[in-house]
């Protein structure tokens, strides 16, 4: 079967992810500005609001209504700058994908690719946009509450804050194997879906079958390496939690207020963490689509 794609070697880096991703920030510098001071703001009450919620369990406890009410009105707020942000977010990325697609098509056109590898390729770079709208908010997200969490933790539970940093400092030791090996899977991942097209027009039922096992089977293997991290993550969330009981427990002088602060840092630490997998393969999948979908912009 004769096929008019083609394969991109792994070496291959005259254009690059973070290269794309520059010229996306460059050219919408102000909107992105915008959306992701609205993003950080967010993170802000969401880092605070364990301790504002101890503080008003406190003054449940302890009689005093009106303090307790104002947890009410710090509600409100996190959930009107939420909405504010995601109806922001659409509008934003909705515009630069428009802009984006055009110029990819112009720039595959110059190398003269067969159509299905430029509509593939116009596919993918929507990847850059998602990256801009979905990963990126859930990454300034994901690190902002591990290191404020661990921050805070510090100071209300100093040796359960001892053990984050540790947490943090084994798993990096691990990153860049992990995201290599990632990095080799999307690359064969996407080099099957740049030639589907011509697969599903020309090949016969043999090649079909083989293709689509072939990419069933890329697909499981990304799948079980996210689920191989989560399943790391949780043997050390439960290690980190069961420390901290203990600790907790023995110490004489504890509130309710206090427990629930700590127990909610070590949630939001361990879910922050929770994300790291599929982060590292958005990341991976991110780096290929870059060597691939050049824009005008880089020609």
């Amino acid at each position: 079967m004769k096929t008019h794609s083609q394969n991109l070697p792994a070496s291959v880096a005259a254009t690059s992810a973070s290269g794309t991703l520059k010229t996306l920030a460059r050219r919408h510098r102000h909107k992105l500005f915008f959306t992701f001071l609205l993003v950080i703001a967010e993170n802000v009450t969401y880092l605070l609001y364990p301790v504002l919620a101890g503080i008003c369990i406190n003054a449940i406890l302890s009689g005093r209504m009106v303090s307790a009410m104002l947890y009410g009105l710090m509600v409100l707020f996190i959930w009107t700058l939420g909405a504010t942000r995601r109806s922001v977010d659409t509008r934003t990325f909705a515009r630069i994908y428009a802009g984006l697609a055009v110029s990819v098509v112009l720039a595959q056109r110059k190398k003269q690719l067969a159509a299905s590898t430029v509509a593939a390729r116009v596919t993918l770079s929507r990847e850059f946009v998602d990256f801009f709208e979905l990963h990126l908010p859930t990454l300034i997200t994901s690190v902002a509450s591990m290191v404020g969490a661990a921050v805070m933790l510090l100071l209300i539970e100093f040796w359960t804050g001892m053990l984050c940093l540790a947490i943090l400092g084994v798993l990096a030791c691990f990153l860049t194997r992990f995201t290599r090996r990632n990095e080799a899977l999307y690359g064969r991942l996407n080099n099957r879906l740049e030639k589907e097209i011509d697969v599903v027009t020309h090949a016969a039922s043999h090649t079909l079958q083989r293709h689509y096992h072939v990419l069933a089977r890329l697909r499981i293997s990304l799948s079980d390496r996210e689920a191989m991290g989560y399943l790391t993550i949780g043997v050390l969330a439960a290690l980190l939690f069961s420390v901290t009981i203990v600790l907790m427990t023995r110490s004489p002088d504890i509130n309710a207020g206090h427990i629930y602060s700590v127990m909610t840092y070590l949630w939001m630490f361990a879910t922050s963490l929770d994300d790291g997998p599929q982060l590292l393969e958005k990341y991976s999948q991110l780096k290929d689509i870059g060597r691939r979908v050049a824009t005008e912009a880089e020609e």
